[in-house]
């Protein structure tokens, strides 16, 4: 007898966006005369960029010829992409990262899943309320049934407060989607402060991270001293350079970063999860990367 994950009985029947599709594909049908604006998925409504598709026009010509011909592809990612990543999105913010601490894939969404899933399901997780739905959804698949809601209010200004509990594993997510609050210099200190103080782990989704244009607040969470002891970032080129159909991302897993056994012993999350990505991803194709790597012009570089 096949045995179900019994997990998955504790999610709802549909995925969130997928419900709300639903209803308004029903309103549409029958209200033809209105107007609906979307609170849905956040998808793009532009073309991707010349300078992007010319990349990925020639990496399929190349990839017709048996002189530059790729197979299977390197599981971390290209250097080439990874190079202009460190480069573009981290130095100049004076941020150092090596190389073998970026590891490119096919979305955010699957980034998520698979560093979640090298955690012990016994951990206690706190999300951001509101929140995007995978995170919830994710920890329900892995067995983890002690969740916490730290509420966003218009009292609080959408910033939920530092909890007084202990918690093992954080989501934070600035710019937050879906409320648009930001999380600050000085509320990013407390939380890789409170974080160290209890061996805590955030997962800091910044993929939004292409909106902010105020010069205080970081566009990521290693400029803050000590955040690579206690954090994943993750970040996507779907609201960057509108890749919601290409699939591209990069989440970034600091050497520095541990977790620990039941009896103490440190692990090192950077080797288990390249571990688990090598069983488990069969790397985002040549030509994507090479998409990617276009996003990274002169006008992206001054952005930053």
């Amino acid at each position: 007898m096949a045995n179900v994950n019994e997990n998955f009985l504790n999610l709802k029947n549909d995925y969130l966006f997928s419900t709300i599709t639903k209803k308004r594909n029903e309103y549409e049908k029958n209200n033809p005369d209105k107007k609906v604006i979307s609170l849905g998925i956040g998808d793009v409504s532009l073309p991707l960029v010349p300078v992007v598709v010319e990349a990925m026009k020639k990496a399929v010509d190349e990839m017709s010829k048996k002189e530059t011909f790729r197979g299977y592809g390197i599981v971390q990612g290209y250097d080439f992409l990874i190079e202009r990543i460190l480069d573009v999105e981290y130095k100049k913010r004076g941020v150092s990262l090596d190389k073998d601490e970026v590891f490119i894939a096919a979305g955010s969404k699957g980034d998520l899943a698979g560093i979640a899933e090298i955690l012990s399901e016994e951990n206690k997780v706190a999300l951001m309320d509101p929140v995007y739905p995978a995170y919830r959804d994710t920890n329900i698949m892995l067995g983890r049934n002690n969740i916490i809601y730290l509420k966003g209010t218009e009292e609080n200004n959408f910033i939920p407060e530092i909890p007084k509990e202990h918690i093992d594993i954080i989501y934070l997510c600035s710019p937050n989607n879906p409320t648009g609050a930001v999380l600050s210099r000085k509320q990013l200190e407390n939380w890789v402060k409170y974080a160290k103080e209890n061996k805590s782990i955030i997962f800091y989704d910044s993929v939004y991270e292409i909106f902010i244009e105020d010069e205080n607040i970081p566009h990521s969470i290693y400029e803050i001293e000590g955040a690579k002891e206690v954090a994943v970032e993750f970040r996507s080129y779907s609201k960057l350079a509108g890749f919601t159909g290409v699939r591209c991302s990069f989440v970034v897993v600091p050497k520095e970063l541990k977790a620990y056994t039941k009896s103490g012993e440190e692990v090192d999350l950077n080797s288990l999860f390249r571990r688990r990505q090598s069983t488990k991803f069969g790397a985002a194709s040549y030509i994507t990367q090479r998409a990617a790597e276009a996003v990274y012009t002169e006008a992206r570089s001054k952005t930053n």
